[in-house]
């Protein structure tokens, strides 16, 4: 197993998710506490999904996100890099479609999509700004993104708490429900290295692929829901 580095090679980040892929989704729910399934719910409601509409989930993982999404009654397409997750997934009884996919170079048309979204994963990703026109190609005019992240709390006194939590706590509890518990060191100081809301969007907007970019915080700011039209 091996821990990925912040420049963020791609092989790397591979590497390191087909290594903690077999208890990543327990994993994440101790971490956060259960919030997880919230998330996976508000992304879904901002992408305002309609029946029959399709949708790419970027950074699926073991397919659990993409699962949500089917909820909606759309045609949901799970994407990973990992292709450790993805037999996770698979191997977990989860039907919806998950294809091997490097959030760089996506194996599907131009405008395949009437929405797409990245959770948890474009912060993995080494160059944000390309990811961020990769994910506009496969969307059609008009089409939605939400970006579900770890951001910044927004209450001082909390920030520092949740700051705390993340440094020094998340990889102590990582070590007795994570395969690889020195990849959520990795996983923590990324988060810290990642920008605030504000400078998010502006990375959006400043791709020139997206407009009306804005964002709803969840949990305090511990994550944030950036959604965007493809102009």
């Amino acid at each position: 197993m091996t821990r990925a580095d912040l420049d963020k090679q791609p092989h790397e980040v591979a590497e390191m998710f087909d290594g903690v892929a077999k208890r990543y989704d327990l994993t994440n729910t101790v971490l956060a506490c259960g919030q997880d399934r919230g998330w996976r719910r508000a992304t879904r409601s901002a992408l305002g999904l309609r029946p029959g509409e399709r949708v790419l989930d970027v950074g699926a993982g073991t397919g659990v996100s993409t699962e949500e999404l089917e909820r909606s009654e759309a045609f949901a397409v799970g994407a990973d890099l990992s292709t450790g997750m993805l037999r996770a997934g698979r191997s977990s009884g989860r039907t919806v479609p998950l294809v091997a996919g490097d959030a760089l170079k996506l194996p599907f048309a131009d405008e395949s999509f009437d929405a797409v979204t990245i959770s948890f994963a474009l912060r993995n990703v080494v160059d944000t700004e390309a990811a961020l026109h990769e994910l506009a190609r496969v969307t059609r005019p008009g089409g939605r993104l939400v970006v579900c992240e770890f951001s910044t709390p927004t209450m001082p006194a909390f920030r520092t708490v949740y700051m705390q939590y993340l440094m020094r706590s998340l990889p102590v509890v990582a070590r007795s429900v994570s395969s690889n518990p020195d990849a959520y060191v990795y996983l923590a100081e990324s988060i810290r290295a990642w920008p605030d809301q504000q400078a998010l969007a502006a990375r959006i907007a400043g791709s020139l692929a997206w407009r009306r970019v804005g964002w709803r915080n969840l949990t305090g700011g511990v994550v944030a829901l950036h959604r965007a039209i493809k102009g």
